[in-house]
């Protein structure tokens, strides 16, 4: 792990990425009480992806994606509370509390949502940059997805329509090896190699190692430097894990317990943690400062969920289309 960032920039990296961890622990607990209903699918162990990726957009670069979406969500600049009271189903949350887990939204921060039919955003991706090339405007869309979407007719669609009208795009695949309950191994022809995919749609692609924010930050500023210069799409693998279930309805008998250790894989919060430490970019002092802080923030978000009311009946017939 190497850096050319200042130790303001690493310390909110890892600020961001605990953030987001210790949100996603909250909702699992939420949701063993009763108070997160519905599918509840957390993005443990899958942080750098998100972080590394939105420190390199500009604010008003699109990021569209799956229903693993809080991670991306909240490095996007989406309020905790908002969040959290959306995934409550309550009347303060991003949508009024009809939206849930896989449905974050924050327009103003131009995060246009997790979408929770598999490959669905896909084609709206691409139209969010065509609208962009449409207007002439200087803009990215990031569109996250999972190996389980690399099966998908959209998948195939989207690559297709992106390169011959040389869209703006940036499809970013973040193959954490299992779809559901299904390794990619036995899923998908190359399943640990799905960028060279890319290749036969004429978008260059890239394999990296997802659980490196550093590595992540410094792949994705490349990448939209070159899309901003040369146009057209382009297409990055990164490699990851998920700690826990599919969603928290998955006991995750499919995997052996010791998996990730096998393969070597380093969780990127404490890989980040050690890289500072280690290099005195920060003291133990200064990280409980940090920790101190994530865990007030996540505090005041479980509460202003809790205390926010429900929609009212009426809500259901608000922002109904016929």
């Amino acid at each position: 792990m190497e850096s050319t960032l200042n130790k303001q920039q690493l310390a909110e990296f890892y600020r961001q990425m605990l953030l987001i961890r210790r949100f996603e622990e909250a909702c699992g607990r939420l949701y063993m009480q009763g108070k997160i209903r519905g599918f509840l699918h957390l993005y443990i162990g899958e942080e750098a992806i998100a972080v590394g990726t939105m420190a390199a957009l500009r604010p008003d670069d699109y990021v569209i994606g799956h229903y693993r979406d809080h991670g991306h969500a909240i490095a996007k600049g989406m309020d905790t509370k908002i969040a959290m009271a959306e995934l409550c189903g309550k009347a303060t949350g991003s949508s009024g509390g009809k939206g849930g887990s896989m449905h974050l939204f924050d327009s103003k921060k131009h995060f246009m949502g997790g979408h929770a039919i598999v490959a669905g955003q896909m084609p709206i991706a691409a139209g969010l940059a065509l609208a962009s090339k449409y207007r002439k405007e200087d803009r990215i869309t990031v569109c996250f997805f999972g190996d389980g979407a690399v099966n998908q007719g959209e998948f195939h669609e989207t690559l297709n329509l992106a390169s011959v009208w040389k869209l703006p795009v940036l499809f970013l695949l973040e193959n954490n090896l299992y779809g559901m309950g299904t390794h990619v191994d036995r899923s998908r022809a190359g399943g640990r190699h799905i960028y060279e995919a890319a290749a036969a749609y004429d978008i260059p692609g890239v394999q990296i190692n997802g659980m490196d924010v550093l590595g992540m930050n410094e792949c994705v500023s490349e990448t939209v430097k070159s899309m901003r210069k040369d146009g057209g799409p382009r297409f990055i693998e990164a490699m990851c894990y998920r700690y826990r279930g599919h969603s928290m309805a998955d006991p995750t008998m499919y995997r052996e317990r010791d998996e990730a250790e096998e393969l070597g894989i380093k969780d990127p919060i404490e890989s980040l943690k050690n890289f500072m430490l280690q290099f005195e970019i920060v003291d133990d002092g200064e990280l409980a400062e940090i920790n101190a802080k994530v865990e007030a923030e996540i505090s005041d978000a479980v509460q202003f969920a809790e205390d926010s009311p429900t929609p009212d009946l009426d809500a259901m017939y608000r922002n109904v289309y016929a």
